[in-house]
This record gives structure tokens, C-alpha cells and sequence, in this order.
């Protein structure tokens, strides 16, 4: 066994946050008087908040943008949600084969462990990894470095999983290898210009990748 530790981005890779996630930047934009349509908001999916909300209101603005889009992500967006085909069943396959998981996500952390009871698979992750609220952790790398001290494991055990090239990306910068996801919110396209082992159209496809 190659690896024995995945790690796992949460958006776009287990679950589908778009309608949770779109409606709540939309609320926050509407305190500006600045709503677009949903389909424009998908872009912002995985980004840190705080960059997302600079180009669309300003730096200026951001932190206070933050605030109103968790006003309403807290109590609804968060439960507009949905999980991925196949992604019990394979996270239930990996534990049972002795790897350790973990979550790796840029949303907050507090955010990634209701959203993982909400669907019933906390139990799979030994770490479950995510951002900040206060912002001092939000960067992909920051958060893998967070979880890789936890596991105090050797890099080349680690495997990252995600849906952008801000998981492969983060992926690199950490030493880590990574696999793309292509159901997400990055293209086939945009994935393959960034380092990784693998791209996968379906989460199960992993086992094939890992060969258990």
C-alpha cells in the first residue's frame, strides 16, 4: 500500500453545496444591491470566502460580506446540500482496506462537521480538517499543513482528493500527490493543467486508482 492516508476536500468533490452556497453569497450580495443569477456564482465554489467576496464587493467590503453570506449558511444554506453518488459506500470500502481519512476543506471546519453528521459519514474520517472562522487558516495548503501535523505522516503516504486546482495546487505546494475529481466545479480541461496521479468521473473510481 502506496498511501495510507487520503485526504478529502468536502465542496464539489462529497457533496454538492451549489444551491446552499450560490443562494447564501446571494444574500450576502443583496445587502449591496448587488445580486446576480446562481449559475454566475458557481466560480466561488472553493475559493476562500474572503477572496470570493473581494472581487465581487471590494477588500473593502469582504469581512463584512463573510458575515451576512453566514447569517444565512449557518441556519439554511448549510442543508442545501447534497451528497454525491457512490461516496458512502466508497468511504465505507477505504476504512474497511485500513486507510485513514480526513477532510481537508477550505469551508469552515465547524461548517464541514455539521455537513458530514448531516449525511451520516462522519465516522469514516479520523481528522476532519477545515478553515477557520476568524480566517487566519483558509488557504488549501494551510489546511493540509494542518491536518499533516496531526497525522505526523510522511507525505508520500498522503493522497489528496479534490475537485479544483485549488486542491491540486495545495496539493503540490504540501509535497503531496493528488486526485481530481471531474463532477465538481473545475473541467476535465482546467484539472488537467495542474499536477496530479489521476482524474476520476466517479468517486468508486478510487479503488481502481489505489487497487483495493
Amino acid at each position: 500500500m502506496k498511501y495510507k492516508y487520503i485526504l478529502f476536500d468536502l465542496d464539489g468533490t462529497l457533496t454538492d453545496p451549489q444551491e446552499g452556497i450560490c443562494r447564501c453569497i446571494n444574500h450576502a450580495l443583496s445587502f449591496y444591491g448587488m445580486e446576480k443569477p446562481l449559475k454566475e456564482l458557481t466560480k466561488y465554489i472553493g475559493p476562500p470566502l474572503l477572496n470570493s467576496f473581494a472581487e465581487l464587493v471590494g477588500e473593502e467590503n469582504a469581512e463584512n460580506a463573510i458575515i451576512k453570506y453566514r447569517e444565512r449558511f449557518s441556519s439554511i444554506g448549510l442543508y442545501e446540500n447534497k451528497i454525491y453518488p457512490n461516496v458512502q459506500e466508497t468511504l465505507a470500502h477505504l476504512k474497511e482496506k485500513g486507510y485513514i481519512l480526513c477532510t481537508a476543506s477550505s469551508k469552515p471546519q465547524i461548517y464541514v462537521e455539521k455537513i458530514l453528521q448531516y449525511f451520516d459519514i462522519s465516522q469514516y474520517f479520523t481528522i476532519i480538517g477545515g478553515a477557520s472562522l476568524d480566517g487566519k487558516i483558509s488557504e488549501k495548503k494551510d489546511v493540509i499543513l494542518l491536518v499533516l501535523k496531526q497525522l505526523n505522516a510522511d507525505k508520500h503516504t498522503v493522497v489528496m482528493v479534490g475537485d479544483t486546482r485549488f486542491d491540486l495546487i495545495g496539493a503540490e505546494e504540501m509535497g503531496l500527490d493528488a486526485i481530481g475529481v471531474t463532477y465538481g466545479f473545475a473541467s476535465e480541461d482546467e484539472l488537467q493543467q495542474y499536477p496530479h496521479i489521476a482524474l476520476i468521473d466517479d468517486i468508486s473510481e478510487i479503488t481502481d486508482i489505489l487497487k483495493v
